[in-house]
């Protein structure tokens, strides 16, 4: 009876040791590094957001924050662009901080295209294409010199030869709203007929460079791409 009792009690020491040491296993043991329950709504606590941005108190790191101070950060950022500490390096800095993909060199690219387009649309009198590029003031004008054509009975042609040169010489942000001035050089035949066909300006042989200094702008963060033409002057 006593040896019966002796195995069975052994039997269930060994099974309780078993369990226990399948609980700690399972549950982890105490190393006294364990940090205390988070507190999400504390103040000053840092959280995450559902982009996974991490805020430090009141201060949210916006998403691109680090790609900006990263480009902001090289010396070489602007080089072909801007001088280093330059009016035109301050403004895109200004532009990069708020958008961080934004890319002076695409933008040049961009802005020999627009160029092209509004130089064409003007000559054909395309009015749609005209209203979707410009801003409204700008608009009128092209619009009134359009219809003062058409009241002459007059048709304008522009070939473009080539588009030389494309430079930044402004940049600046105010208020959100991005403006950048770009002196294009370009050579373009460009004729103006009558009703009846006789030439009234230009030449429809002779190749003119013609130096342009227009000024676009675009409110920073929209989800409109589109670069709008707010002013002309000619270049020197």
């Amino acid at each position: 009876m006593q040896e019966s009792f002796d195995i069975t009690t052994l039997i269930f020491l060994a099974l309780a040791v078993f369990v226990i040491w399948r609980l700690r296993s399972v549950l982890g043991q105490k190393t006294g590094q364990e940090q205390p329950p988070q507190e999400p709504f504390r103040r000053g606590a840092p959280q995450s957001d559902r982009s996974g941005q991490k805020s430090e108190g009141n201060v949210v790191r916006l998403p691109g924050a680090e790609q900006a101070e990263q480009r902001l950060a090289s010396v070489d950022r602007w080089k072909g662009i801007a001088q280093p500490g330059s009016s035109i390096a301050d403004g895109l800095d200004d532009i990069v901080r708020q958008e961080p993909d934004f890319d002076p060199r695409g933008f040049l690219e961009g802005s020999k295209m627009a160029y092209e387009m509004i130089v064409s649309a003007f000559a054909t009198g395309d009015r749609e294409t005209l209203r979707n590029l410009l801003a409204k003031d700008v608009y009128e004008g092209f619009e009134q010199a359009i219809s003062e054509r058409e009241s002459r009975g007059e048709t304008a042609e522009t070939t473009f030869v080539a588009v030389d040169k494309a430079e930044i010489v402004e940049a600046e942000v105010k208020n959100r709203v991005a403006q950048i001035t770009v002196k294009i050089v370009s050579e373009l035949i460009t004729v103006t007929r009558d009703g009846e066909g006789n030439v009234v300006d230009g030449s429809p042989d002779a190749v003119v460079d013609v130096t342009d200094v227009w000024t676009f702008a675009r409110t920073l963060g929209s989800n409109d791409p589109t670069w709008h033409l707010v002013a002309t002057e000619a270049g020197q």
